[in-house]
């Protein structure tokens, strides 16, 4: 069922055949399609519709992302999410509206510098929101649903930055730099700034090993 999935056999916003004719089809008991079908619903794959069907949700199993970030190191990690909000940055400098700056000038307030008293948890929520309000005002659904697929790995860095006390933190400064270009309708500003965020960080991690040299062989 899930090679149907990946090939588009069974399209996204398509009813599957009910559980008898699956069953019959794939030589299988009911119980066993029962199983398969509330699996691949837990994966986002399928939507059980009471009363109606079982209908293509996604053709993209994300346990399969979500394994692989959960094993990507914290360098990895901050690429990914500078080519997010670097962009995210970008469009929101093109796209936002009054109502969208409203909603970053306040995430940025709560956010504010971090108290060594302050609560790491409370302190990385507030900087998730400045962000998540970033991405919001790109307004591109597509980027907001993946940054928001992708907030767990954004925590998770977050908190490896904060328990290492040998990497420099993006201070206030800083947000306020990516904000102030967003509000400005500066693009280039605010990709530059949302970049300037990452990158001390990014500089003051280990290197990646040097790529291979390319076979000589023929």
């Amino acid at each position: 069922m899930r090679q149907r999935l990946e090939r588009g056999v069974w399209r996204v916003g398509e009813r599957i055949p009910i559980e008898p004719e699956l069953a019959a089809e794939l030589g299988m008991s009911r119980n066993t399609v029962r199983e398969a079908v509330r699996v691949l619903a837990y994966s986002g794959l399928l939507e059980v519709r009471q009363g109606d069907g079982t209908y293509v949700r996604s053709a993209v199993d994300t346990t399969d992302m979500a394994h692989g970030l959960s094993g990507a190191s914290l360098r990895e990690h901050l690429e990914v999410r500078a080519m997010l909000e670097v962009e995210a940055a970008r469009l929101a400098a093109q796209r936002r509206t009054p109502e969208d700056l409203e909603r970053i000038f306040a995430a940025l307030a709560l956010r504010g510098e971090r108290p060594d008293r302050r609560r790491r948890e409370v302190f990385i929520e507030h900087d998730l929101a400045f962000h998540r309000a970033i991405v919001d005002a790109a307004h591109n659904p597509a980027l907001a649903k993946l940054y928001g697929f992708f907030s767990r790995a954004v925590r998770a860095t977050l908190k490896g930055m904060m328990s290492r006390p040998d990497l420099p933190e993006p201070d206030y400064a800083a947000h306020v730099a990516v904000a102030e270009a967003v509000a400005q309708r500066d693009p280039e500003g605010a990709a530059r700034a949302a970049r300037e965020l990452l990158q001390p960080i990014l500089d003051a991690l280990d290197p990646l090993p040097p790529a291979p040299p390319p076979s000589t062989q023929r």
